[in-house]
């Protein structure tokens, strides 16, 4: 089984490699730190219960250490983890740092039309700290 990263998911964000068994993206919208978990599994498999258990074990270690990675990295209030996939049926996690001062909040970050694209160098600097950053789950 080949794994094909859907084009909408593709172009939306910056390609972080894998880990877990996921594909790893950052969200290019610099007001929120956000990056998509799309785990590498066959199409058709759209949600997480669909998942073997081997594969929802590993899975679920992506979506803690990304978890633990964006609390300690950038210190949101609040982390969102969500697998929604109403437009985008391929199956892929949201982790989203938001914090009161924020300008979505406390609303959704999904129907928020507000977009900052990162500049390179933060880009770098966030990929940079993700390969120092040491969490309990590797």
């Amino acid at each position: 089984m080949a794994f094909t990263l859907h084009p909408r998911l593709a172009a939306g964000g910056f390609d972080f490699g894998s880990s877990h068994g996921c594909r790893i993206l950052l969200k290019n919208n610099a007001i929120f730190p956000w990056f998509i978990l799309v785990p590498e599994v066959e199409e058709g498999i759209e949600d997480l219960h669909q998942l073997d258990d081997a594969c929802y074990a590993e899975v679920t270690k992506a979506i803690r250490f990304f978890s633990q990675f964006v609390s300690a990295h950038f210190k949101p209030e609040k982390l969102n983890v969500a697998c929604i996939g109403n437009q985008v049926r391929q199956m892929h996690i949201h982790i989203v740092g938001r914090s009161s001062g924020d300008p979505a909040w406390p609303g959704v970050v999904w129907s928020f039309d507000g977009k900052e694209a990162y500049a390179d160098e933060a880009v770098a600097e966030i990929r940079h700290a993700l390969a120092s950053y040491s969490g309990s789950v590797a």
